[in-house]
Formats: C-alpha cells, sequence, structure tokens
C-alpha cells in the first residue's frame, strides 16, 4: 500500500541553482542525517552537501524547525503525547501518539506556527503510546529500509529520509518522479513494513541533472584547492 504527499513549489525551480553553495560549512556537514562521516577539509564536506539536495541554510534550519516543534509540543502536551517530528525543506511531519483527537489536530497547528515551516504532514494517531518494542522495531525497520535503498544501485540513498512508525515508512526528500517510484517499490519489499507514504517533493529530471553537474562542478574546484 503506497500514500503520497506531493510538494511541488517555486523553491524547487531555485534548489538547482542555490543547492551547492557554502560548502564549507562544517557547522552544518556535523549535524546532518544520512550523510557521510565528518573527518576533516574541503573535500569531505563537498561531498556531503552535494548528496543532500537542500541548501546547506535548509539543512540548518531544519535541525531548528525539529528542535523547536519538538520542544513546544512536549511543553504544551507533555504526557498526553508520543511525537516524533522530522523536517526536510521545512516540509515538517509529525508521527507517533496523541492522547485524544484535541491534542493531535492542536499538535499539528503549533508545529504549523513555529518560524519558518512551509507545511505540516499530521501523521499522529489516536492512541496509546507505542511501547518500547514496538519503537525498536521501528528502528530495526528503518535500518532495513536504509540498507536496501543503499543496495540498489540505481538511487541515491542518502537523499532520502527515511522514517518509521509503527511499521509505516515515510519516505522524505527532494527528488524526481522516477526516484519516488523507485524508493517505494524498494522500501515496500523490506519486510515488516505494513505501509509506505511519500512525503516526497519533487524535481524534474532536467533540474535533477543540472543540480548534479553542479554538484560534480563543486567538488571538482575544492579537490583543487
Amino acid at each position: 500500500m503506497n500514500t503520497q504527499t506531493s510538494f511541488k513549489s517555486p523553491w524547487a525551480q531555485r534548489v538547482v541553482v542555490a543547492a551547492c553553495t557554502a560548502v564549507g560549512m562544517v557547522t552544518v556537514a556535523t549535524s546532518l542525517t544520512g550523510c557521510f562521516p565528518v573527518v576533516a577539509g574541503g573535500a569531505v564536506m563537498t561531498g556531503m552537501v552535494a548528496t543532500d539536495r537542500r541548501t546547506s541554510g535548509a539543512q540548518v534550519e531544519d535541525e531548528s524547525i525539529e528542535l523547536r516543534a519538538s520542544d513546544r509540543l512536549n511543553t504544551a502536551f507533555g504526557d498526553k503525547i508520543h511525537q516524533n517530528v522530522t523536517s526536510f525543506n521545512r516540509i515538517v511531519l509529525i508521527t507517533g501518539e496523541a492522547a485524544t483527537p484535541a491534542v493531535q489536530q492542536q499538535a499539528g497547528q503549533i508545529v504549523g506556527k513555529v518560524e519558518n515551516v512551509r507545511s505540516v504532514v499530521n501523521e499522529l494517531v489516536v492512541a496509546e503510546k507505542s511501547s518500547l518494542a514496538q519503537r525498536s522495531n521501528d528502528t530495526y525497520i528503518t535500518s532495513k529500509v536504509k540498507a536496501s535503498l543503499i543496495d540498489a544501485k540505481d538511487l541515491q540513498s542518502n537523499t532520502i529520509k527515511v522514517v518509521t512508525e509503527r511499521q509505516v515508512v515515510y519516505l522524505m526528500g527532494l527528488v524526481t518522479q522516477r526516484e519516488a517510484n523507485r524508493a517505494s517499490e524498494v522500501a515496500r519489499g523490506v519486510d515488516g513494513v505494513k505501509k509506505v507514504v511519500r512525503v516526497f517533493e519533487y524535481l524534474t529530471e532536467e533540474q535533477l541533472k543540472a543540480l548534479s553537474a553542479q554538484a560534480s562542478d563543486s567538488n571538482t574546484t575544492s579537490a583543487a584547492k
């Protein structure tokens, strides 16, 4: 089973121009999820930023949004909610369990008011909090999906963020329709996955080619320094 949330914004047009700027910002790279380990030096940094199709500023902002949103939800609801907040290019996914429908609805509204959030995908369910065993299983499923994406040689796995909640796998990233279909196919094939939900923002194939060319040029320039 596959569910899709599509985002096609003017930002996707600008990403080709902006994606590989500020590749030397070590503070950006050290906080990225799903990127190469930081060693030192501009060459390593360039590779990390290039594999993430967000601008460096968007990467920093996503980290800040996640922290602010999670803190506000915990302050507002305490033990009435178990939540995970994931931001990609300022599109925010909320997963977990809410004690009541009112908490579920209000949580989305609170996150939507966090500075610089573009949109909210509220996937909270009204249910008892998941158990430690369930959360451990979700972590295991996430690791298997990530490994399967790496094994899929026709995908750039580091461009796709994977979140699992109650065996539902959410895929986030800036991808083409072709990549979205392939990633969904891979995730659905992982044992234990009940459903795949796409929370993608889309590029055209032409935009992806231009973005890849810019990343290659940046890598070459950095290596020559």
